[in-house]
């Protein structure tokens, strides 16, 4: 036996495992292992073995580095590893990380049968790995479809592969009475441009399960070259008034990536409905900015001026909305429309706060008097998030007006003092 393997041997019998990852690592990088026998190369192993059996983490982490090198003798080891049920299951993550690391054709097997395992962080594991073997793989988890106690993880390893050769069996389990089983197949099954897809999909709108519907909906989402042809408008547009409020989010979502005026009226009917829940209105307005055209912008200048139907939260969302408006021809209107605001929600500070923050990055000129009489608010944070808009609308030009009106005997107490707050944050730096 070459001297430096009898070396690492003294040193695995003496328990000195950092010392032999130590070694391991050293000849790893110096040494030709083609030119060791293959009982030298086996007990190589079986040191590296030990140290995942009695090493720490640190230890086991850094020789599991050195396991590629062993090639093909490392592999029964592993999955004989792996098949102990006596052994900690920290040891056997391990072992299955590295069979899947290895891709050999031996370890599909073992990993397919720790599926059975009783421990599920175990099972877990093995069906991440099945998924790196990719189209290798797809054979025997398409044999575990059968079991229903192997099915769900089957499946879940089938979705990770992402190859088209999944198609078919995934499409044999998108009825499965588990919902959790037909969630994850439609949610993959939406990656795919197969036209084997699309009416799954849309069956799937009316699944019982939520989390079915709303794989089903994102699906759909991304094929909005079939629109037309799959009435995908009216579609959605249904399940803008799902009973549950997740679906209905993943439809005004998907609404707006298609984004046509038959999307924004559905989107529309939604959200100026008084019965329509926050939360939903809020991603309607997401929706609208996300399409972004003239007349998704008319949408939402109309919701902003009906202050009594949405809730709070909800015209702070149109407010930020329209502050990231990129059309340099609407800025303008959106900053009237928001100066407008500012009378009917003069008591709530939070959307003032916001609309200011708005008009800050619109930077439109008009919109400079307004900002300044929010300085006279009583609460601090509309002040400032006031001051933080007007130095970035023509700001030597706003410090200048701000200053000759903090000379007007005229002007009101609360607002004198909100434009020496100002003055004294203000940060102009004047051309030399």
């Amino acid at each position: 036996m070459v001297s430096w393997v009898s070396q690492i041997e003294d040193l695995a019998q003496q328990g000195n495992w950092s010392t032999v990852v130590q070694a391991l690592q050293h000849h790893h990088q110096t040494s030709d292992w083609t030119q060791l026998s293959v009982d030298e190369i086996a007990a190589l192993v079986s040191f590296a073995i030990a140290v995942l059996k009695l090493g720490d983490f640190q230890e086991c982490w850094d020789v599991a580095k050195i396991f590629p090198g062993f090639g093909e003798a490392a592999i029964l080891p592993l999955i004989t590893l792996v098949k102990d049920e006596d052994e900690e299951p920290e040891t056997r993550w391990f072992a299955v990380r590295l069979l899947s690391d290895a891709k050999h054709p031996a370890a599909i097997q073992a990993l397919v049968e720790l599926l059975n395992s009783e421990e599920d962080d175990l099972r877990e594991m093995a069906s991440e790995a099945l998924a790196k073997f990719g189209t290798r793989a797809i054979a025997p988890l398409t044999d575990l479809l059968s079991a229903s106690e192997t099915r769900l993880l089957a499946v879940q390893a089938l979705t990770q592969i992402r190859h088209s050769a999944t198609i078919a069996p995934l499409l044999t389990v998108v009825q499965d009475e588990d919902s959790t089983i037909r969630a994850m197949a439609i949610e993959a099954l939406g990656s795919f441009h197969d036209p084997q897809v699309p009416p799954v999909l849309i069956q799937a709108l009316t699944d019982l399960a939520a989390p079915v519907r709303r794989a089903a909906i994102a699906g759909l989402a991304v094929r909005t070259d079939l629109t037309d042809e799959l009435g995908l408008v009216n579609l959605l547009s249904n399940l803008l008034w799902d009973l549950n409020i997740g679906v209905c989010q993943q439809a005004a979502i998907a609404l707006g990536r298609i984004g046509t005026d038959a999307a924004v009226n559905a989107l529309s009917r939604a959200g100026s409905s008084a019965n329509t829940p926050a939360s939903l209105q809020i991603e309607i307005v997401r929706a609208l900015a996300w399409i972004g055209t003239p007349f998704a912008f008319n949408v939402l200048i109309s919701l902003l001026d009906n202050p009594s139907r949405q809730a709070a939260e909800v015209y702070q969302e149109i407010a930020i909305a329209l502050g990231r408006w990129t059309d340099p021809s609407l800025k303008g209107a959106a900053a009237q429309a928001l100066t407008r605001s500012l009378i009917p929600f003069a008591q709530d500070s939070l959307i003032q706060q916001a609309i200011a923050l708005a008009l800050g990055q619109l930077q439109q000129p008009s919109t400079v008097d307004p900002l300044i009489q929010l300085l006279a608010s009583q609460d601090a944070g509309v002040q400032l998030h006031a001051i933080a808009a007007l130095k970035q609308i023509q700001p030597q030009q706003t410090h200048q007006q701000l200053t000759a009106l903090q000379a007007n005997p005229d002007i009101s107490p609360e607002l004198c003092h909100g434009i020496a707050i100002a003055l004294q944050e203000w940060q102009v730096e004047l051309p030399q």
